[in-house]
């Protein structure tokens, strides 16, 4: 019968070994989690981008469109639904995204959007107007999407 007690070749660890183990995974657990906690935590911000992205493009779409000059050179009771040109959305705000007659986007009312346009005197020997869309998300994130509206 073989006594095990007197063997050199016993594997195992030793409880100190056992304890740093331990330790390291425990740092390493802590390290993956808090990579895990800070991508779950902000996994919605590329969709906040996005979705501002395309509100500011629709707002600039729909500013585009519009006569450079004023048709009727008529600005009293304009609103939305009744802007014919560029000029006409300069200090736009709105808190939600709305369409082009003014009624609210559902589900995007935490966006809010602002347009500043801008007279661009000699800009390549053309007239044209510079148009800057501001949409903020819920998250405060700010985005600006800049377009130009020659005179042509």
């Amino acid at each position: 019968m073989r006594n095990w007690g007197h063997c050199r070749n016993n594997q195992g660890f030793t409880l100190i070994e056992l304890i740093v183990a331990m330790v390291v995974i425990s740092v390493a657990l802590v390290g993956v989690m808090s990579v895990i906690n800070y991508t779950t935590l902000h996994s919605a911000d590329p969709v906040l981008r996005h979705q501002a992205i395309a509100i500011a493009e629709a707002y600039m779409e729909e500013i585009t469109l519009k006569n450079y000059f004023d048709p009727d050179a008529d600005e009293t009771g304009e609103t939305r639904s009744t802007f014919d040109d560029v000029d006409d959305y300069n200090g736009l705000n709105d808190n939600g995204a709305h369409d082009q007659n003014g009624n609210a986007i559902s589900g995007l009312d935490n966006y809010a959007v602002a347009v500043a346009v801008q007279s661009l005197t000699n800009w390549e020997g053309i007239a044209a107007l510079k148009i800057d869309v501001t949409v903020t998300d819920p998250a405060g994130e700010s985005l600006v999407l800049t377009g130009y509206r020659a005179n042509y």
